[in-house]
């Protein structure tokens, strides 16, 4: 669930790259859920022709998704389809991440291969002759060498899986299961809230439908020596005769996948990498280096195997398979079958039939908890988050003298502290009257993670909300200073310049390591 701080970043990354009418429409729909074209005019009070307008843009960038619903006709009536709009906000988010995406591309391909990615984030959606035509100057788009240049970078990207094939269809939802009621003003507070919990079904439903098939989505058949414009063939330095052409016609037929199929960033591939890098790091910092570099060596031999992004459990390698990745790494060439048996044991891996699993939803969640110690020490200090780290990992309710013992906190230090971070949302109390004349009080505290975690990534998106918005208040009030040439940045002038450009770049950093923690609670 995003809660409002969510949502007040997504829509203002919206009116950020798109400006007011398209945030408006966007602002709506990250508010309201999913809507009809006919709802939207009506809550955004903007003619419809414009809220078309905005919605085309936003599905060109993949902000938004579009998917029909069944709906029941009335008596003698056909049952017809109604197309709602729904705003996407993982992908909206991940419009701050463009710089870390554009890196990992870099990092791992070539800068051919960074310049088409460049274009897709930029653009949102392009088929194969629209990412040839752009990156190919005016005067050389005919040459066939570059053309074929362009296909290759762009086949490296596929085969990483960092770009996919668009769907060719629009996901429809066949008519949900009737409650029993025929108005929303005669609904109740229950049937209410089951309409709600279906229409984030219904949503959700739609989401999983966008995407081609397994096959279809990174399957691709260059079609090397072909000119993009014209569609001719050139075989060596010329053209095929037209003799020649029939032999030609299915292969011609096939090449309009270049020009009629679209392409978009694959970001569930990327949010990957990002989990498995997390993890590894995670396990570095607490266990060693050899425990890391066997676990990155188990979730890139296992990688293309997952289905889901949030993947919980490896799939099951055995030890030898192991052993052969890691000494296949530069890093693990120093490393002997006993030490890796060791790491394993360390990761406290699930033995299948002499296989090995990795539990990465445990490694996950051993990140996001140390995140929060460390935000609890930072705010309350360190007897604050001695407290909270028994809680947590206790995971039951305890007394407050058993806290001050355990943490060798005196009893109203304890106490003070416990108050401290109940109030602040930390923890959970529970008041226990026990039997007796007196009716004594006692107080247990717990922590509840699941809600908490919650209330950590909202904080999250109200800091990244506020930085964000800060660096584009000072990048503007600076906006005539970075737009001055080299040699007028002297003096007063050039100290400006430099000023804005430090701060550009420790604002961009803060944001850099603050989205990671989004990412660890959020995308993780």
């Amino acid at each position: 669930m995003v809660l409002q701080n969510g949502i007040k970043l997504a829509s203002s990354l919206i009116y950020e790259n798109f400006a007011d009418l398209v945030g408006k429409v966007c602002d709506c729909l990250l508010r309201k859920g999913a809507l009809t074209l006919p709802e939207l005019t009506r809550f955004t009070e903007l003619p419809s022709q414009q809220v078309k307008n905005c919605l085309l843009v936003l599905i060109q960038h993949n902000c938004v998704l579009d998917y029909s619903v069944q709906k029941e006709g009335g008596i003698g009536e056909q049952d017809k389809w109604v197309v709602h709009y729904a705003a996407l906000f993982d992908n909206i988010l991940h419009r701050m991440r463009f710089t870390k995406f554009l890196t990992m591309v870099a990092e791992e391909l070539d800068k051919e291969c960074k310049e088409l990615f460049e274009g897709l984030m930029q653009h949102g959606r392009l088929s194969l002759e629209q990412l040839i035509l752009r990156a190919i100057p005016e005067p050389d788009q005919g040459n066939i060498a570059l053309q074929d240049g362009i296909r290759a970078s762009f086949g490296k990207l596929v085969d990483a899986h960092y770009v996919e094939r668009c769907p060719d269809f629009k996901p429809s939802i066949p008519i949900p299961p009737q409650d029993g009621t025929t108005s929303t003003a005669r609904r109740g507070a229950k049937s209410s809230k089951i309409a709600d919990q279906r229409e984030k079904t219904q949503e959700q439903q739609a989401i999983a439908m966008a995407s081609c098939s397994e096959g279809r989505r990174f399957d691709i058949t260059m079609n090397y020596g072909t000119d993009v414009k014209s569609g001719a063939r050139i075989e060596g330095n010329a053209p095929i005769s037209i003799g020649e052409k029939r032999k030609h016609e299915e292969i011609e037929s096939e090449h309009d996948w270049e020009k009629k199929d679209l392409w978009r960033v694959n970001f569930d591939e990327f949010v990957r990498r990002l989990r498995h890098k997390a993890c590894v790091t995670s396990v570095r910092s607490q266990l060693d280096e050899g425990a890391g570099t066997v676990l990155n060596a188990i979730l890139e031999t296992t990688r293309r195997a997952e289905k889901k992004v949030k993947t919980e459990i490896t799939d099951p390698l055995s030890i030898n398979t192991i052993y052969q990745e890691v000494i296949n790494r530069e890093e693990g060439r120093t490393m002997d079958l006993e030490h890796v048996r060791t790491a394993l044991v360390q990761l406290e891996c699930r033995v299948e039939k002499e296989a090995y699993r990795v539990d990465l939803k445990s490694i996950i969640e051993t990140a996001q908890n140390m995140e929060v110690e460390s935000i609890v020490e930072k705010r309350y200090g360190e007897y604050a988050c001695r407290i909270y780290r028994y809680l947590s990992r206790t995971g039951h309710l305890a007394e407050t003298d058993k806290i001050a013992d355990t943490t060798f906190l005196e009893k109203q230090d304890a106490l003070k502290l416990l108050y401290t971070l109940w109030e602040n949302r930390y923890l959970e109390k529970e008041k226990i009257i026990l039997s007796g004349p007196t009716q004594a009080q006692k107080m247990l505290w717990k922590v509840i993670k699941c809600p908490l975690w919650e209330i950590v990534l909202d904080e999250m998106h109200h800091a990244a909300l506020n930085l964000n918005q800060r660096m584009a208040y000072e990048l503007e009030q600076e906006h005539e200073i970075r737009n001055l040439p080299k040699e007028k940045r002297v003096g007063e002038l050039g100290k400006r310049f430099e000023r804005i450009r430090r701060v550009k770049i420790l604002m961009e950093s803060s944001l850099m390591k603050l989205d990671d923690a989004i990412m660890l609670f959020h995308d993780f």
